[in-house]
């Protein structure tokens, strides 16, 4: 289990009904190619060893004994497998007959569990051959030649992967109210398997798939479903095979309706085990018996795994266009209601032609709409330097005139030139001094100017910059309400092209100008005309930063983990060198820039990770970089 990824399987044989050999052939021949593929989970489905629909069958003892029969044959085919095997079986305990999985692995049955919930509704009438195993206590049993543990909480773990443990229920017991995952995921088992056997009706697809989702969301774990398939008895009812795999609420795997076969997916025990750890509501009771198997770590524990280049942001058209709604909403609502607090007469915003600034003014719109208050008491300053180009000039011109808002242009050439006269710094030392005081300049116009007005000024620093302390100090890092504060740069992109999309006409093109101009703070002198300063070559790709910010802050992924998740997704795109440098430049500045985050202004929450002292990020501006520099340098 390297970097806390393991592989998982989910398999749906075709059986026969009641011919017991064969249907243990099918599994042994599954579990080998899963196996043979990394994994080091396998589930099948409830009563796969005899088939779920043999009805009044189960009450010969013929068939119970060629279940028995089939287990063995399992357990010794399996025994040279790195994997723990679950398979579904009907067993005789204490004259009473019991729907029970069997976990086995390297020759050996590990546990057995017992069904709790046994449905006798609609179409079910498993009362009629089963009792429940709610409430039993757990106890040795002679089983094969062996002694194992039948009934109560068991969690299954390995000593070569102490963060990969799991708990076993079947079918119905996910849909009844307090399903015994729920105290198998408090007991410590990070992942939970289901054996299933679910007939399909209209509708259930869906339904079956966001209880599976939902559960591994509540419980912080990784779900595997294993479900009926293919030769089960169609004398009444259909099943479809829907194999799932879920992990904390998303879904990571899932099998086409009425195909047998086998489902991957790489999961991420360190990351559940890192949301637990941080989530408090998420209680443990311990409890319940602890069996140790023999698994060992795989080599190719992430061949299943996708990420996002850009996590911010969804990839499916039609979910981000209403992220970026719901988005814009957000922040909106939260400036209308700052505005509307502090009974502001207007609203300042530096307007640069750039993207956070646009971004600034959009939401600001939005927000005065929202109020019902006249755009022209929204003043966009536009303060032309050393730096500026036509472009951004014009295209900050034409967005203020295309959203009706009050422009003003203030030079402040002039006064840097006095300010650099009175500090002796020199025209000729483009240094940080150069760059620094024409944005703090910026910034002491804009709170003159609300001052004047009776206004506030709303910040346009993201959260890309405000990881990376791309700010200066008391410069364009301080406002009276920083709307883009949880906006990562990779988002604010998307945000602006959502309204250009939204636009008409020429609002429409100036904004589509924008997405297509050079992120820049435009501090240095152009070079013929054209901005010289480009972000993205001091600092590194925002797409790079964003993919780094959000996996060590949501999941507290270490640099090692980073590193090596980001060359499987930016593969082809940049080399191990690349991405190597951007990333120990990610976290020296993620923490020699804590300053600058721990005097922020207030701004609304719109995501998951977000960098605020009052919030979700408090941590102190004086800690030491060295172990997570240490590692990423030894990449």
């Amino acid at each position: 289990m390297q970097d806390g990824f393991v592989k998982i399987a989910a398999a749906t044989p075709a059986l026969r009904v009641a011919d017991c050999a064969y249907n243990a052939s099918e599994i042994v021949r599954l579990a080998e190619q899963a196996a043979d593929k990394g994994a080091r989970l396998i589930v099948f489905p409830e009563l796969c060893l005899t088939g779920y629909t043999c009805g009044d069958l189960f009450l010969q003892q013929t068939l119970l004994d060629g279940a028995l029969e089939a287990l063995r044959t399992v357990r010794d085919a399996t025994v040279a497998l790195n994997a723990a095997v679950v398979v579904g079986l009907p067993l005789m305990h204490q004259c009473k007959l019991y729907n029970v999985a069997a976990v086995l692995c390297r020759g050996a049955v590990e546990g057995l569990v017992p069904k709790h919930s046994i449905p006798n509704y609609s179409e079910f009438y498993e009362q009629r051959h089963f009792t429940s195993g709610a409430g039993l206590d757990m106890e040795p049993v002679e089983l094969l030649g062996q002694t194992t543990m039948f009934g109560g909480v068991q969690v299954f773990s390995s000593a070569a992967m102490p963060d990969f443990a799991f708990g076993v229920e079947i079918c119905e017991d996910l849909w009844v109210p307090e399903p015994p995952s729920t105290r198998l995921a408090q007991a410590g088992a990070t992942v939970i398997v289901n054996l299933s056997a679910s007939d399909e009706i209209i509708g259930k697809t869906a339904y079956r798939r966001d209880l599976v989702r939902q559960q591994s969301a509540r419980l912080l774990c990784a779900y595997a479903y294993a479900d009926a398939g293919f030769g089960e008895s169609t004398q009444d009812l259909v099943f479809s095979g829907h194999d799932l795999i879920a992990e904390n609420g998303v879904l990571l795997a899932e099998s086409r309706p009425f195909e047998s076969g086998v489902i991957y997916a790489d999961i991420d025990v360190q990351r559940l085990v890192h949301e637990r750890r941080r989530m408090n509501t998420f209680t443990v009771s311990g409890g319940g018996f602890a069996a140790t198997m023999e698994v060992t770590p795989g080599e190719n524990d992430l061949a299943d795994r996708r990420f996002p280049r850009t996590p911010f942001v969804p990839a499916n058209k039609a979910l981000r266009n209403e992220r970026c709604e719901e988005i814009l909403t957000l922040q909106a609502t939260g400036l209308a209601t700052r505005l509307r607090h502090t009974h502001a007469r207007a609203a300042v915003v530096g307007l640069s032609g750039g993207l956070d600034s646009t971004l600034a003014l959009i939401v600001l719109v939005h927000a005065f709409d929202l109020l019902g208050l006249d755009r022209k008491g929204i003043l966009a300053v536009t303060m032309p330097c050393f730096g500026t180009t036509a472009r951004t000039r014009g295209n900050a011109e034409k967005l203020a005139d295309a959203y009706g808002v009050t422009l003003q242009t203030v030079d402040i050439k002039a006064a840097v030139d006095q300010h650099f006269r009175d500090i002796g710094q020199s025209m000729d030392d483009l240094s940080v001094t150069f760059e620094n005081a024409q944005a703090r300049m910026r910034t002491l116009v804009l709170m003159n100017l609300a001052n004047k007005l009776g206004g506030m000024v709303v910040g346009t620093g993201d959260l890309s910059e405000l990881a990376l302390g791309w700010a200066t100090y008391n410069g364009d890092h301080m406002s009276m309400y920083g709307v883009n504060a949880s906006i990562p740069k990779t988002l604010v992109r998307y945000l602006v092209a959502y309204e250009a999309d939204c636009a008409l006409g020429e609002l429409s093109d100036v904004l589509q100008d924008v997405l297509d101009t050079p992120v820049s703070p435009e501090l240095l002198p152009p070079k013929d005309g054209e901005i010289s300063q480009k972000t993205e070559d001091l600092v590194g790709p925002y797409e790079l930063h964003d993919f780094f910010l959000y996996y060590m802050l949501r999941f507290g992924y270490p640099p090692r983990k980073i590193y090596r998740i980001t060359r499987k997704t930016f593969a082809g795109v940049y080399d191990d060198a690349t991405v190597k440098k951007w990333l120990v430049t990610f976290v020296r500045r993620f923490f020699t820039q804590q300053f600058k985050r721990s005097c922020l202004p207030d701004g609304p929450k719109v995501g998951t990770v977000t960098l605020s002292p009052r919030g979700d990020w408090r941590m102190p501006s004086d800690a030491c970089a060295a172990l997570w520099l240490s590692e990423a340098e030894r990449l």
